[in-house]
């Protein structure tokens, strides 16, 4: 058996360097390089691996753990899920800084490779600089941090043991129904030992995603399902787009007249003008889609992992309604005690159109009802596009100029606070990677890291975060990598002075509003209710080496966009909007737990307001 002699950081990168995703004959390199930040569980380590035998791997300079860990799951996400940049970092807060994104790449399904340092596997020296000591059990570190946000998880405390250890690693990553983040914990002093590993461990790998068939009798059963239903209603999720499904979604609507709603990350699963497209659902949903599912006596889910914000906390479909899960993972296709037909979806659509189509099915809608509530729809998103109000620049009037100016190529990036609301219900997408939403953690400082993620992936389009001052306070450290790598972003900057998003929900179940606006502290009440902090957030960008613009006017905004989109570097534009100018309502309901006692009856009115609605929500 012919060996080669490497240390065991060498090897690993060695053998991602070989690794291969094939879908549909196209086989596509699957590990496009590393970000890293490094440090003293690092450096001597894999750090010297990627500086002298990298191979064809980029690396790419991260500022923040978390940060660079969100750009490499928008990476995948944008690609759909066909390749992916690991992270790696040092032991102890390097590590445990990006934890989060390992939550937030796991609950979107989306892979994501992460190589954090670790203590010692000899415990010579101990205690390490950063070691968590954990003297009831001392196998425990901080990597331990991520088990339960990671998919599969390993520690390597012998270099042979990164054989098996890789090879799983890659098998999750690349199966569609187990993906997420996945760890492997290395410890600092195994990373530089040396081992004679078999030459055929790095040779070229190629895994095959193949599309799951749906088992034929649970194909006949859901066939027989959707023939007994007169008004049924899709769920398009995320697995629309993953499974590259789009165009086989629109001809199964289109063939039997079915009405199409879309999750977050399903939005342009259709293009918004699509005659059966009837927008979001849910919590954050349009009115079409939500008086739609109120009267649907089935609901078609695909790719979707229902959401509590999906559902509207269980309220938003009609209590007799059946579900129709189509789903590669078999837990997402069990939820809210739904038929489950498990399998790839795109396969799954059109075995279901070939046998609904020989049996001559049609759905009943009458005539003109869905082309009559998808109009009154776009009348009401025309209305908010154009809202003025003498206070102050309207957030959704800010979005209408934004959408109408920088066209259907763009891909805009969201993730948290109010704004995730407003797109989902109002913006219109043209193309299904036009609209990158991570809201399946709703993770606040997603936005300029995954805007970052996208460019890299696409280099060739114009890509927008939309990001609220809070969130843009929490994490902003990768516009600086985006201008160091030389890809360009563009930063749209809503300003409204605080967590506004959160103060609205306060407000809306009893509080007078505490703790989420940006204000100074009064010394008479010790509460933040004095003026609001007077940051300067273009100054602010212009400082990190970006471009910067101030639009308090559509036709600032307008001329802003413009001028951003000459730019050559990234770009932030700050857009003070006025405090509670978002959308909500339109016929949803969101439970988030009222306190049943407190010392104002508004709070126990809005208890009891709950608790009516829990009546009329589903229990499982």
């Amino acid at each position: 058996m012919t060996t080669i002699r490497l240390t065991m950081a060498q090897a690993l990168l060695r053998f991602l360097d070989q690794q291969y995703i094939s879908c549909d004959g196209v086989e596509t390199k699957f590990v496009a390089g590393v970000m890293g930040i490094f440090g003293h569980g690092n450096v001597t380590g894999l750090g010297e691996a990627l500086e002298r035998s990298s191979g064809s791997l980029n690396f790419i300079q991260g500022k923040n753990e978390q940060g660079m860990a969100h750009a490499a799951t928008a990476f995948a996400k944008q690609h759909n899920r066909k390749q992916i940049y690991a992270c790696t970092t040092s032991i102890g807060p390097g590590a445990l800084n990006m934890v989060t994104a390992a939550g937030t790449a796991t609950v979107n399904r989306i892979p994501l490779l992460l190589l954090p340092g670790d203590n010692f596997a000899s415990r010579q020296p101990d205690p390490v600089l950063q070691q968590l000591e954990a003297g009831h059990d001392y196998t425990i570190s901080a990597a331990d941090a991520f088990k339960p946000v990671s998919r599969f998880w390993d520690r390597i405390v012998r270099p042979e043991q990164l054989m098996t250890s890789a090879l799983n690693a890659i098998r999750v990553l690349t199966d569609p129904a187990e993906t997420g983040a996945v760890t492997l914990a290395l410890p600092q002093d195994v990373q530089a030992e040396a081992y004679d590993y078999p030459a055929s461990f790095f040779e070229k790998r190629v895994h095959y995603v193949e599309r799951q068939q749906p088992a034929p009798q649970t194909l006949e059963r859901a066939i027989a399902l959707v023939k007994s239903k007169r008004k049924p209603m899709i769920v398009a999720g995320g697995g629309v787009k993953y499974s590259e499904a789009t165009k086989a979604l629109a001809e199964f609507a289109e063939k039997f007249g079915i009405p199409v709603s879309e999750t977050q990350a399903g939005k342009g699963s259709l293009p918004w003008n699509h005659p059966l497209n009837v927008g979001g659902v849910g919590v954050t949903g349009a009115l079409a889609a939500n008086k739609v599912a109120k009267e649907a006596d089935l609901i078609i889910g695909i790719g979707t992992r229902y959401s509590d914000f999906t559902t509207s906390s269980k309220s938003a479909f009609h209590p007799e309604a059946q579900f129709l899960n189509i789903n590669i993972n078999r837990m997402d296709g069990a939820k809210l005690d739904g038929v489950a037909l498990t399998g790839d979806a795109k396969t799954v659509i059109l075995q279901l159109l070939e046998g609904l189509n020989a049996a001559g099915y049609s759905s009943s809608y009458a005539d003109g009802q869905i082309t009559a509530l998808g109009t009154e729809w776009k009348n009401e998103v025309d209305r908010l596009y154009e809202l003025e109000h003498p206070e102050g620049f309207a957030q959704t009037r800010a979005l209408g100029v934004i959408n109408e100016t920088i066209g259907d190529e763009a891909v805009i990036v969201c993730a948290a606070g109010s704004l995730p609301g407003d797109l989902h219900r109002l913006w219109r997408v043209g193309q299904p990677k036009g609209y990158h939403m991570e809201y399946g953690f709703s993770c606040m400082g997603y936005e300029v890291s995954g805007a970052f993620g996208v460019a890299l992936a696409e280099p060739e389009r114009d890509v927008y975060a939309f990001v609220g001052d809070g969130s843009y306070l929490m994490l902003h450290s990768e516009l600086v990598t985006s201008l160091q790598e030389g890809r360009k972003i563009t930063v749209l900057l809503f300003d409204n002075h605080g967590y506004q998003c959160i103060h609205n929900l306060q407000r809306g179940h009893g509080s007078d509003g505490f703790g989420n606006e940006f204000r100074y502290r009064e010394q008479s009440t010790g509460r933040y209710t004095g003026a609001p902090l007077p940051i300067d957030f273009a100054a602010h960008a212009r400082s990190l080496g970006a471009a910067a613009y101030k639009a308090t006017t559509p036709e600032e905004l307008e001329q802003a966009l413009k001028a951003a989109k000459e730019e050559t570097r990234t770009t932030l534009i700050e857009i003070p909007v006025l405090a509670g100018t978002n959308t909500d309502g339109y016929e949803s309901w969101w439970n988030v737990g009222v306190p049943a006692v407190s010392s104002s009856t508004k709070v126990t009115d809005a208890h009891q307001a709950m608790n009516e609605k829990l009546s009329q929500a589903r229990v499982y």
